[in-house]
């Protein structure tokens, strides 16, 4: 059975993808030493960074799944099939497929975290997945009959 683009579910992925770019936004200037000094923030940020990736993953899915009727074979993926579907540009899936990277090296723990490498991805994820959030809008927009 052939998938459809639910504009409803794509919506409900972007709002909860603003409301955690801006809960990290509101955790303030990071560096290095705010997150070796606080491991509270450090957690935070590392959690908010992992859920927008998640989010996103999760929103490239659902629009690959209907409309190219195929699935991602990976996190990376997912944001070549996004572009593929038309729902983001070429330049920001290559822009922001590095933060996959990031997710996983969080998650899976492969080498210890470098905080100021982190605290220097957060200012570029809020700023990428917003555009992230713009395109897919104007996509879902443009295709909610689908």
């Amino acid at each position: 059975m052939a998938r459809t683009l639910d504009s409803d579910v794509v919506r409900n992925k972007l709002d909860a993808l603003d409301r955690t770019r801006a809960t990290l936004r509101d955790i303030g200037e990071l560096d290095r030493t705010r997150l070796n000094d606080e491991p509270v923030i450090a957690a935070a940020v590392e959690r908010l960074l992992c859920r927008m990736v998640d989010l996103a993953v999760d929103t490239n899915t659902h629009i690959s799944a209907a409309i190219l009727h195929r699935a991602p074979g990976d996190y990376r993926q997912s944001f070549d099939l996004a572009h593929e579907a038309g729902a983001l540009t070429k330049e920001l899936a290559e822009r922001i497929k590095p933060s996959v990277g990031m997710r996983n090296t969080i998650v899976h723990e492969y080498v210890a975290v470098d905080y100021g490498i982190v605290a220097s991805a957060a200012p570029i994820a809020i700023d990428s997945y917003g555009e992230y959030t713009r395109q897919v809008a104007r996509f879902v927009a443009d295709n909610a009959a689908m």
